[in-house]
């Protein structure tokens, strides 16, 4: 991700009008669409154990919310 460095040293994300921050080509898959049905996976929960996304929540509805940037 580019950065801009401010004159105290601090690194900032680079503005929303600038080149480099262009939009994604057409065709580009971006994600799920909103109410589309997500493949089913499994990840560990806090003591290792396996959690199917779908097998293990039931009938409840979830709500993934995929976070595509972030700076640290």
């Amino acid at each position: 991700m580019a950065l801009n460095r401010d004159e105290h040293g601090f690194d900032a994300p680079v503005e929303l009008g600038h080149p480099i921050r262009t939009g994604l080509p057409d065709g580009h898959a971006t994600g799920p669409e909103i109410g589309e049905r997500l493949p089913d996976f499994t990840l560990p929960d806090a003591n290792g154990n396996a959690v199917s996304f779908h097998k293990d929540r039931g009938t409840a509805k979830a709500a993934v919310v995929f976070y595509r940037s972030a700076v640290w």
